[in-house]
């Protein structure tokens, strides 16, 4: 099956572009250069494994670019896709250049909080984030759920995180920043619910392993490519608790109400994701 043949009904997929949009009006958006009184942000309250924490979600976030690139080619819109496909992905393209957009301002963020508050040289930290920047990220799904169910994992762990670290921070300016970053990312993570759970209504069984190659295979982004990342990560889990396998539960009530007629397929799936979950 290819992506193209496995695609969700444009109708289905406008929907939840729609509802997205509709609760992202630009009276909501906000800026990196007035949204926070950066001359008050003070790394000296922060423990150093808050610090590092800060560190290693910069990192992630700065990832965009190659994060957003395999979004653009699995999701083409040019010449290379037929009429009807190429409807589907420009209406897809109207939430991923607003994810996007966002997700790049939380770099920005977290980058400027970094300079702000005496963490980091701008010049220094530039180079320091390009050198993980350079290096390849690849999704190999072959199902274009696969890609949203993907994302939805990784959103919801995000935000779960961002919103304990700001329970445990003394700054108010990070604590700001990491509010914004987590009502954001709860927003993504709805997208991607709604288009998971109608890809279960419309497909079925059919939606059903890929979902689940999703979930044997998960891993965050840069766990494969930088250095230290499983180290860092139990270190920053002590700051503020972080298991991506947290947001399995969120994907579990995903399943749970996708589907009024439960297949043993899917039970199967729900069965899979929570053993999944007491394992990690």
């Amino acid at each position: 099956m290819t992506i193209e043949s496995a695609l969700l009904p444009v109708e289905d997929l406008v929907a939840a572009v729609d509802s997205f949009l509709a609760a992202s009006p630009a009276a909501r958006s906000w800026d990196v250069e007035t949204a926070f009184d950066w001359a008050a942000a003070d790394a000296g309250r922060l423990s150093e494994g808050q610090r590092s924490a800060v560190q290693f979600v910069t990192l992630i976030e700065d990832h965009l670019p190659g994060y957003f690139d395999v979004y653009q080619r699995s999701f083409p819109v040019d010449d290379t896709v037929d009429l009807p496909t190429f409807i589907h992905n420009r209406e897809l393209h109207h939430f991923t250049v607003r994810w996007a957009l966002e997700e790049d301002t939380h770099s920005r963020a977290l980058a400027r909080y970094q300079e702000a508050s005496g963490m980091a040289d701008r010049g220094a930290l530039r180079g320091e984030l390009a050198v993980e920047g350079q290096k390849s990220f690849e999704l190999p799904y072959t199902h274009p759920v696969q890609y949203f169910a993907y994302a939805l994992v990784q959103e919801k762990a995000t935000q779960m995180y961002y919103h304990q670290l700001r329970d445990v921070v003394d700054d108010p300016v990070l604590g700001a920043v990491l509010t914004r970053l987590s009502r954001d990312e709860a927003r993504h993570f709805s997208f991607m619910a709604d288009v998971v759970s109608r890809y279960l209504r419309v497909q079925g069984d059919d939606a059903v392993e890929p979902i689940r190659e999703v979930i044997a295979g998960f891993r965050m982004p840069l766990a494969d490519t930088l250095r230290g990342y499983w180290r860092w990560a139990l270190r920053i889990a002590d700051v503020a608790d972080y298991d991506h396998t947290a947001a399995y539960d969120h994907l579990i009530k995903v399943i749970d109400r996708a589907v009024d007629a439960r297949t043993d397929r899917v039970d199967e799936l729900a069965d899979f994701v929570a053993q999944c979950r007491t394992l990690g």
